[in-house]
């Protein structure tokens, strides 16, 4: 039986978005928690060094997960129209689709990411006394990269057909995991930085399969039938049209980073280190932008499919606000604590310095960021995903990549990298509002809908 919980085609949006996006922030919270841990205990237990390992990490890591995540919301895009509609059949050969799909991906990515994380190392200017530890890092954690692919994958299922509490439930549990493991391998055993990434990946490792039990046990019209998990072409075709813009918008927007990583790694180890330490704290100003951008997918994906258009509307406007507003609260709060929080991974002045100097140059403008995650949301949960895959293309990684090879050479000093962001915020949001303002995207659905009842 359908659990009504899950629905937000009914009752009040306001209440709707904010009940979806609760748990998605929370569970957000702990992600975010112990993936800093790494960061933090690596700090005060080894050295700077090993911190400039761990925390560099994530543009890496995005890059090479980045394109198969970006398929993955293509799918939850796809299930929570057919969950809106009622199209349970469909929605059955879709999630069966999408787990096939992440099966086979998880193993590509862990093939790939063992075997080239060196190289693609060294293309990034990793300062030679870090590579070692980046080296053993980033292969560790690509040795569990199919638990990483997967969990995204249940936890996007979960998500499509409104089940958000879950997801955060398991997350909750792996984060404790995921502490104590680093706690007992790095600062009691003292087994080094790969330790430390050995950590999450038994941590991911768990959450994936708690959301795979979940999908398996319980008499839902989205349980899961693992006899039934196997490609099914018409389906995977959808998926693909809807996800690969994204997965394609992830990827080159990553490799953006990873230049903007390059620069950074150029100068030396504590701007490595400081900037890497800043980029944890940057995490949790993204939560209240995800939570709500992942809201927005979904509870548009399902009201699109349920044909209650002014819905769409009205919850798109109020989902925008309160993830700007609550961007820039955490904007302010990183902006004037930014040093004490620095200190918190390495005490040593220049890593706080670096740190600190990034945070004072970004931290008032993640409502911009907000703004652009936002509508990104909203297209794709549309079925409109090439919208923002061009948009930030063009603005984040197009014009990041030029305004920093250009000035870098200009002004060779590590601020002109920092402002690469703001920059590129601003003009993403300008393109976007113009585009939510003028464009006639929801009418599209309405008109269609008219025509086949006139037809009818």
């Amino acid at each position: 039986m359908e659990n009504k919980r899950t629905s937000l085609t009914e009752g009040t949006i306001w209440k709707n978005i904010i009940m979806f996006a609760l748990p998605i922030f929370l569970g957000n919270v702990f992600q975010q928690l112990y993936n800093t841990m790494d960061s933090l205990i690596v700090g005060k237990f080894i050295d700077s060094d090993a911190l400039a390992a761990v925390s560099s990490s994530g543009t890496l890591i995005f890059l090479l997960v980045g394109f198969f995540n970006g398929i993955a919301m293509g799918a939850g895009v796809v299930i929570s129209k057919y969950f809106g509609a009622k199209d349970y059949d469909e929605m059955q050969d879709a999630i069966h689709t999408d787990i096939a799909f992440g099966i086979v991906a998880g193993m590509i990515l862990t093939v790939v990411g063992v075997i080239f994380t060196p190289q693609i190392l060294v293309w990034m200017n990793t300062p030679k006394s870090v590579l070692p530890n980046s080296i053993v890092y980033f292969r560790t954690y690509f040795y569990g990269a199919i638990f990483v692919v997967l969990y995204n994958i249940f936890v996007g299922i979960l998500q499509a057909v409104g089940d958000s509490r879950h997801p955060l439930y398991y997350l909750i549990f792996s984060s404790f995991v995921n502490v104590a493991l680093d706690i007992l391998f790095v600062a009691k055993l003292k087994l080094g930085v790969g330790s430390a990434a050995l950590a999450t990946v038994i941590s991911q490792a768990l959450s994936a399969i708690l959301c795979f039990i979940r999908l398996i046990r319980y008499d839902t019209v989205y349980k899961v039938h693992p006899s039934k998990i196997r490609f099914h072409k018409i389906m995977l075709g959808k998926i693909i049209s809807l996800g690969l813009p994204s997965g394609v918008q992830n990827s080159i927007i990553a490799f953006a980073n990873v230049i903007v990583q390059t620069n950074i790694n150029a100068f030396e180890k504590n701007a490595v280190a400081g900037c890497g330490a800043y980029s944890k704290i940057e995490g949790f100003a993204f939560l209240p932008i995800t939570c709500f951008s992942m809201a927005l997918t979904t509870f548009v994906g399902q009201n699109i499919g349920a044909k209650k258009y002014d819905r769409v509307k009205k919850g798109a406007r109020f989902g925008i606000i309160c993830s700007i507003i609550l961007a820039e609260v955490v904007g302010v709060i990183i902006f004037t604590l930014a040093p004490h929080l620095i200190a918190l991974f390495n005490s040593e002045p220049e890593v706080i310095a670096f740190g600190t100097r990034q945070a004072k140059t970004e931290a008032l403008f993640y409502f911009l960021l907000a703004f652009s995650h936002c509508i990104a949301g909203i297209m794709r949960g549309a079925g409109k995903a090439t919208v923002p895959m061009f948009t930030m293309l063009l603005t984040w990684c197009g014009i990041r990549i030029t305004y920093i090879s250009i000035m870098v050479k200009i002004i060779p000093e590590i601020g002109v990298i920092f402002w690469a962001y703001p920059l590129t915020w601003s003009l993403s949001s300008i393109i976007f509002l113009i585009y939510f303002l003028k464009a006639d995207w929801i009418h599209n659905f309405e008109r269609q809908e008219q025509k086949s009842l006139a037809r009818n």
